[in-house]
């Protein structure tokens, strides 16, 4: 008969190991609805210091990194572009401002075209 390391562990603390339960920590994640309740969001076109490329920014979160992050890319898949998302704002390369703000305000953002 083998002892697994449960029945050690049990042993030198004097405890039964299949009445232990681990405890999970819960993952609070920030949705796109969440996100939403910051306000307004301002969607503009910028091509400065970009070598005359045009990109559009979102800017005016005041979510996390991550959530910002997951909103980026789902904003690139829905542009079929490329971008990045960095300290409360996205960039989606190109001229993609009424796409943007429409998927953004299915979202439920309040968005606004500059």
């Amino acid at each position: 008969m083998d002892i697994d390391w449960k029945d050690k562990l049990g042993a030198a603390f004097g405890i039964d190991p299949s009445e232990v339960k681990a405890d999970e920590p819960e993952e609070k994640t920030e949705t796109g609805e969440e996100l939403a309740a910051t306000g307004r969001l301002d969607v503009m076109l910028d091509k400065r210091n970009r070598n005359g490329k045009k990109v559009t920014l979102i800017v005016g979160f005041d979510g996390s990194d991550e959530a910002v992050k997951a909103l980026a890319k789902e904003l690139k898949l829905h542009c079929g572009v490329g971008g990045s998302a960095r300290g409360g704002e996205i960039l989606i390369q190109g001229d993609m401002r009424q796409r943007v703000c429409e998927l953004l305000r299915e979202r439920g953002f309040k968005a606004r075209i500059i």
